[in-house]
């Protein structure tokens, strides 16, 4: 997957999507073995150490009061380490954790959705056409 470019917010969006659905088809496995003995949950890599990762374009620091922007690995599912409770079998889901975090990705794939749209417009728009 090559790196999306500034110059291009609609592959950025498409990419965004992306990593939401493999998101939550994560936190989906994990919902689903909350009652499996020994699973621990899992999460995939944070977007913005996706991003990083991919060779996508630093931020021009132009005030050294500026946050560097994190590095990271790629888009693959691992086990999520925040705040683990584990029952007595093993099982290491917290549901209400995994509800927060779908809802958390629900917006994520909400705001994507939004800004492709409002891409899609204003490119409409440029060239002429009616929405």
């Amino acid at each position: 997957m090559s790196s999306p470019s500034p110059a291009d917010p609609i592959a950025l969006a498409e990419r965004r999507l992306a990593w939401v659905d493999r998101r939550q088809k994560v936190l989906a496995q994990n919902v689903a073995n909350a009652d499996t003995p020994g699973y621990r949950a899992r999460d995939v890599t944070p977007f913005q150490q996706v991003l990083a990762r991919s060779g996508a374009p630093e931020l021009a620091v132009t005030n050294p009061a500026h946050l560097a922007p994190p590095g990271g690995a790629g888009p693959r599912a691992r086990e999520d380490r925040a705040l683990i409770e584990i029952s007595p079998d093993g099982n290491g889901v917290s549901l209400d954790t995994q509800a927060l975090k779908v809802a958390e990705n629900d917006q994520a794939h909400a705001l994507a959705i939004g800004l492709y749209k409002r891409f899609q417009a204003m490119f409409r728009t440029a060239l002429g056409q009616q929405s």
